[in-house]
């Protein structure tokens, strides 16, 4: 299939299906006039592509990822499943790390309103 046919079976712009190729994400076949063509998993691939990006990996993580998943059912070799723990791992990391600082930002909230309110720069 063409690239236009991708696009529209996925749902997901030409412009970043040629991103994803540019990424070693996607890799098309070319015909004889240079024309782009998919096989008939791609659709399943930009799928599969579109749910990992979502859950917040890496383009390169993907990449990394992707030779151990197969058109059949998802399957995942040891090498996919470290890389996704790790994903899994950063994303923890950066939730603690938001957690901590809305506790900081809401003690900030609270210290202000239990303070009486002054007229300020612009606000007289």
């Amino acid at each position: 299939m063409l690239i236009g046919e991708l696009s529209r079976r996925t749902g997901v712009s030409a412009r970043l299906l040629r991103y994803y190729e540019e990424q070693e994400l996607l890799v098309p076949d070319r015909d004889a006039n240079g024309y782009r063509t998919y096989g008939d998993d791609a659709p399943a691939v930009v799928e599969r592509i579109r749910e990992l990006l979502d859950s917040g990996l890496s383009t390169k993580a993907i990449r990394e990822i992707l030779p151990c998943s197969v058109a059949d059912g998802i399957r995942h070799c040891d090498h996919s499943r470290a890389v996704l723990g790790d994903g899994l791992s950063r994303l923890e990391e950066e939730i603690a790390a938001l957690e901590a600082k809305r506790r900081l930002l809401a003690g900030q909230v609270a210290a202000a309103a239990s303070r009486p309110r002054e007229a300020g720069p612009g606000h007289d």
